[in-house]
């Protein structure tokens, strides 16, 4: 059975990264609960795949809405950190992400995925997956989606918004 962790403490995280400098970093929940931030942290099943570049380069774009927000996005698969840089590093024409205006975290030992549930175990990659978690360290959210279909920026900042405002809505027009 499943056990249920929407509404629990979310589980902690420290991930090596690559920062929208370039440079090698680590990313971690704990870090962003000490700097009172709510944190996207999303799932993607590999680089160089497919449907990523679209959306995540659309998350880099609209960035500031989410800065705007106090809120941190935060990237990761089971590839390693010089994979991500490399893609980093490819142009957008070439379905690359060109530039990233938030980390891409590299979950090579893939305890965060396992942690989260979103491991795919047999094939050693992640479901795409976006989870919501609130300053004090609450998971407020939880998207599991299968491979082939991506996410919704716009959906992804009205949920944000809606949690932070603490009702229920249906639409919640921009702050």
């Amino acid at each position: 059975m499943i056990e249920r962790i929407i509404g629990k403490e979310a589980p902690k995280f420290t991930m090596i990264a690559v920062l929208p400098d370039k440079s090698f970093g680590t990313v971690s929940l704990e870090e962003n609960m000490n700097n009172g931030k709510w944190t996207v942290l999303f799932f993607y099943p590999l680089d160089f795949a497919t449907i990523c570049p679209s959306e995540i380069t659309t998350l880099s774009d609209r960035y500031e809405e989410f800065e705007k927000l106090n809120a941190q996005l935060i990237g990761a698969s089971t590839d390693t950190v010089y994979t991500h840089l490399a893609w980093i590093n490819t142009k957008r024409k070439d379905r690359g992400l060109e530039q990233l205006n938030f980390p891409l975290a590299s979950d090579r030992n893939q305890l965060v995925s396992r942690r989260y549930g979103v491991l795919i175990t047999e094939e050693g990659i992640t479901l795409r997956a976006l989870f919501i978690i609130s300053p004090e360290g609450i998971l407020k959210y939880e998207a599991v989606f299968c491979d082939d279909i991506g996410r919704d920026v716009d959906e992804t900042l009205r949920v944000l918004r809606a949690l932070q405002i603490g009702g229920l809505t249906v639409n919640c027009e921009k702050q």
